[in-house]
């Protein structure tokens, strides 16, 4: 039962990629998605990810060091993707035509999800572990986490779909990443019990922190830049943030 909850929050985030599949498939919506992606990952990295990494880590080694420790994490995690992203093909900010872009927005969807399939695992631990010690708020949490992985998949799909032009092969790769979710649940489930050490997760949610301060800032705001309607950008921008606001506080 604890299990199949952790498949089924993990699932929420191809719930988002049917909505990008409402929406027609035009320019204004590829800026719309960047824009929206960019929303939701500041706020994912600064409300979610940073305050929560800095609780963790400061349980288990003291001030100054504490500090110390979530910045060198988050630099591992930051050059994990800029190595990464030397070694993905058929990515160029610099793009004067549509098939660049296309090429440029799939390298962002590949990039990102390395990020989002770390964050899920990690999620899917501390879901699973907190169902076993209490059903009800167990049950509370995977509604949070299930509303916020809507965006989430929103930014997944709308970047794989304009490479592969493909539903079904954006909706298989949007299934594959929502799953990280039920793998750590269930990597917690074949631990017997064992529940990830604080400290370690602490460390984790670091790493991927700074692998979302490399796609916002040397990602997605390079592409934000490029953008003339600021206005649209910044109103967009918003949106996203407000809707990772109301996921969070649910």
């Amino acid at each position: 039962m604890k299990l199949v909850i952790t498949l089924l929050v993990g699932l929420f985030t191809v719930v988002g990629s049917f909505l990008v599949f409402l929406s027609k498939n035009n320019k204004k919506f590829i800026n719309f998605s960047i824009c929206l992606a960019f929303g939701v990952m500041v706020t994912l990295g600064l409300l979610e990810l940073l305050p929560e990494s800095y609780e963790l880590i400061t349980g288990h080694i003291n001030k100054p060091y504490n500090v110390i420790m979530l910045l060198l994490c988050a630099i591992v995690g930051f050059a994990v993707l800029k190595t990464l992203d030397n070694f993905v093909p058929d990515h160029e900010h610099d793009h004067k035509h549509d098939k660049e872009h296309k090429l440029n927005l799939f390298h962002i969807g590949i990039i990102s999800s390395v990020a989002l399939i770390l964050h899920n695992i990690i999620e899917g631990i501390t879901l699973y572990s907190t169902l076993v010690m209490s059903l009800n708020s167990g049950i509370m949490m995977s509604l949070a986490i299930g509303i916020h992985n809507i965006p989430l998949g929103m930014v997944i799909a709308s970047t794989f779909y304009k490479k592969t032009n493909c539903k079904v092969k954006t909706i298989l790769i949007s299934t594959v990443i929502s799953l990280s979710t039920f793998v750590g649940g269930f990597c917690a489930y074949i631990s017997s019990g064992y529940v990830m050490s604080e400290l370690l997760e602490g460390i984790l949610l670091a790493v991927t922190l700074g692998m979302i301060i490399y796609i916002t800032c040397c990602e997605l705001l390079v592409q934000i830049k490029e953008i003339k309607n600021k206005q649209f950008s910044v109103g967009v921008i918003i949106l996203g943030i407000i809707v990772m606001l109301i996921s969070l506080a649910l």
